[in-house]
């Protein structure tokens, strides 16, 4: 097995050689790639039933990310087609200008180089990723969790096949690494590695993110909120909280408090409650702390004064991530969408919307807090950069500072 610094220069290679890839090349990978994978599925089952039954003493969250089921693969089956139908984001035009006369200056997208992504249970995000590395012509090094290691060799065996049987297809542009002890390893890598996503716990991400000077894209926690404001439709309000709690309680987007106006307290809050423990959901109402990730069926519950306490608690409390406010007043819902500092911030809908593939760019490779770069769910358009192409005819700045010539306005 190759050597963690040898994989790395040896995505960096590809990287390059990515640069090359039409967008009919990269859409016939993508195409056959989901065929294969569909082909093999009952192989994919197995060896994920494999690492289920060796999944000891494994968090309820971890278990239910770690499996795989029909949902499931056809979700990531349907991703990687959708992503061959999406357009090729490389070296496409974001904007240009004549700067001087002669003088014309472009702005185009191009990819980050080498990707890497340390990734826990979810052997799903493989073909995610690979898909939109693809697409974008990075080449990506992954890292998953032990506890789903029969699961990552099999899907990246289907992948590995897949690219080889297309001609001319760049070698070493999907990567998987196997030992934990490969991750700093990884993390000092920063000569070949331009981006690392890290995709698991809060404890993983601080650890990536204290260990290396490679730029880092993703969150720590998931710590999501609801908004039941005053002029809230109750009805909807119940329906989008049970969702956002208790239809994958494990994701990053399920909600973890709910903040109810006042106003709602003696008739609202109790109704709420008793429908939370029919869906077998704790609520606690005085919780240790407010900035805690249940990723299970537990749900901390607030009353506010008014919405901009409800605003000061999410800017205080919240990750950043996705947060919602229920109300029929179009004036609140702007407010609370301006001023929440969040990634996401929604209006009468689940929290579990935020999510790549519901919003249409086929997968995602994470969810970004970050302020630089790329926020929320992050796309083929977060896998890209940019640079600046100027085109000009013997010009010099000598002859601008001379005052000879001058730039146009």
């Amino acid at each position: 097995m190759a050597d963690v610094l040898e994989i790395a220069i040896n995505a960096k290679a590809a990287s390059k050689e990515a640069l090359t890839l039409s967008e009919n090349i990269k859409n016939l990978a993508l195409t056959k790639l989901a065929e294969q994978i569909e082909k093999n599925s009952d192989k994919i089952f197995s060896a994920n039933k494999l690492d289920l039954q060796q999944a000891n003493n494994l968090p309820i969250s971890m278990y239910n990310r770690l499996k795989l089921d029909e949902n499931k693969l056809r979700d990531m089956i349907q991703g990687i087609k959708d992503i061959s139908l999406l357009d090729n984001p490389i070296n496409k035009i974001i904007w240009q200008k004549q700067i001087a006369q002669g003088i014309v200056l472009k702005k185009v997208s191009c990819p980050i180089g080498v990707i890497a992504v340390i990734f826990e249970s979810r052997p799903d995000v493989i073909t995610q990723i690979t898909s939109l590395a693809l697409k974008s012509s990075n080449a990506v090094i992954l890292k998953g969790g032990s506890e789903a290691l029969n699961t990552n060799q099999t899907i990246f065996n289907i992948i590995i096949d897949t690219f080889n049987s297309i001609e001319n297809f760049p070698k070493n542009m999907v990567n998987l690494l196997y030992s934990r002890d490969d991750i700093q390893k990884l993390l000092n890598a920063d000569e070949y590695i331009d981006l690392i996503i890290p995709r698991g716990s809060n404890s993983l991400v601080k650890y990536i993110k204290s260990n290396t000077k490679i730029p880092v894209l993703g969150h720590a926690d998931g710590v999501c909120h609801i908004y039941v404001d005053e002029f809230a439709d109750l009805k909807k309000a119940v329906d989008i909280i049970i969702d956002s709690k208790c239809q994958y309680p494990a994701a990053c987007n399920s909600v973890e408090t709910v903040l109810i106006h006042k106003s709602l307290k003696d008739f609202f809050k109790p109704e709420l409650e008793k429908v939370l423990k029919d869906n077998c959901v704790s609520v606690i109402t005085n919780p240790e702390t407010w900035k805690k990730e249940y990723s299970d069926k537990i749900l901390s519950v607030k009353i506010v004064d008014n919405l901009q306490e409800a605003i000061n608690h999410i800017n205080n409390y919240g990750s950043g991530h996705t947060d919602c406010i229920i109300t029929e007043n179009s004036d609140n819902a702007e407010k609370f969408m301006t001023y929440v500092d969040s990634a996401g911030v929604y209006q009468n809908i689940s929290t579990r919307f935020a999510d790549g593939f519901r919003y249409g760019f086929g997968a995602e490779v994470g969810i970004s807090t970050n302020k630089t770069h790329a926020r929320g769910p992050v796309g083929l358009e977060g896998l890209t950069i940019y640079k600046y192409k100027l085109y000009g005819n013997g010009d010099i700045v000598d002859d601008f500072i001379k005052g000879n010539r001058k730039f146009l306005k």
